[in-house]
C-alpha cells in the first residue's frame, strides 16, 4: 500500500527491516531444525556462513560462480532478442500467432533441463549447451509476456499513429513497445528468476563446471557445508539480480506507475 503523501516511513515500515527481520526468522528456524534433527549433512546456518566466506575468496569457486553468472547473463540476452520481438509480432500479426503458437503451446509445459542429454549429444558438453537452455527457459515467460503486451495496447494509438503517417517500423519503436514495456518487463523479470533456476539445474546435469556441478562435487565428498554455503551463494546471487532489475523496471516504467497513481 502506497504512503499518504507528506508522511515518512516509520522504522518498523522499512523495506529494509522486513527483510533482516525475515532472515533473522529463518535463521532461527534453520539453527533450531539443525539442532533437532542431529544430521551431519544438515549443518546449521553458522556453520555454512563461515564457509561461505571461504568459498567466495577462494579462486576455484570464484571462477565457477563467475562462469555460471556469465552464461546465466549470455543465455538471459539472447532469450530477450528474441522473445520480445517474437512475442510483438505474435500479438500485432494473426498470421504470425497462428504459425507460432503451437509452437509454444508445446515447449511452454516441457521441463527446459529435460533437455540437456540432447542438447549434450548434439553440441557436447561446453557452454553452448546450457546457455542454449537457459535461453529456451527465460524466452517463453519473456514471449508470453511481451505478447500480453502488445495485445493490450489500445487500437487509437495505433490509428493515430498512422494517421500521422508513421509506418510499421516507427509504429512498433515508438507506440507498440512503449505501451507494452510494463508488462514485458514483467516478463523479464521472471526471465531472470527462469535464468537462474535452469542455469543450475543444467549445470547439474552437465557436471563438469559451474556453480551446479560445485554443489555435487561438495555432496559427493561429504562437504554438507560447502554445500549449503553454495546454496546462500544462489539464494544472495538470485535476491541481488531480482532487486536491481526492479529499480530497472521501476525506472523504464516510472510513467506508467505515476499515471496508475494519478488514476
Amino acid at each position: 500500500m502506497k504512503q499518504a503523501a507528506g508522511r515518512s516511513l516509520r522504522w518498523y515500515e522499512h523495506p529494509a527491516v522486513g527483510i533482516v527481520l525475515a532472515i533473522l526468522f529463518l535463521g532461527v528456524l534453520w539453527s533450531a531444525a539443525s539442532r533437532f534433527l542431529g544430521f551431519t549433512s544438515f549443518p546449521g546456518p553458522i556453520a555454512a556462513v563461515k564457509e561461505l566466506r571461504f568459498l567466495i575468496t577462494d579462486p576455484a569457486a570464484l571462477w565457477a560462480i563467475l562462469q555460471s553468472v556469465g552464461r546465466m547473463f549470455a543465455g538471459y540476452v539472447w532469450a530477450l532478442l528474441v522473445a520480445i520481438p517474437l512475442g510483438l509480432a505474435m500479438g500485432r500479426s494473426r498470421i504470425i500467432y497462428q504459425i507460432f503458437y503451437p509452437l509454444v503451446s508445446l515447449a511452454y509445459p516441457m521441463p527446459k533441463a529435460a533437455l540437456m542429454p540432447i542438447l549434450m549429444l548434439w553440441f557436447g558438453l561446453g557452454s553452448f549447451s546450457k546457455i542454449f537452455v537457459i535461453a529456451m527457459g527465460v524466452s517463453l515467460p519473456v514471449l508470453y509476456h511481451s505478447y500480453q503486451g502488445a495485445c493490450r495496447v489500445e487500437r487509437k494509438l495505433v490509428w493515430v499513429a498512422q494517421a500521422m503517417g508513421m509506418g510499421p517500423v516507427a509504429r512498433l519503436f515508438k507506440v507498440i513497445l512503449p505501451a507494452a514495456l510494463p508488462e514485458i518487463m514483467i516478463g523479464c523479470r521472471v526471465g531472470v528468476v527462469m535464468a537462474l533456476i535452469v542455469m543450475v539445474s543444467s549445470e547439474m546435469i552437465a557436471r563438469q563446471e559451474g556453480v551446479g556441478n560445485l554443489l555435487f562435487t561438495s555432496m559427493d565428498m561429504a562437504q554438507y557445508a560447502t554445500v549449503y554455503a553454495a546454496i546462500l551463494v544462489l539464494a544472495i546471487l538470485g535476491f541481488v539480480l531480482d532487486a536491481l532489475f526492479e529499480r530497472v523496471r521501476r525506472y523504464l516504467t516510472r510513467w506508467a506507475e505515476s499515471n496508475e497513481g494519478g488514476a
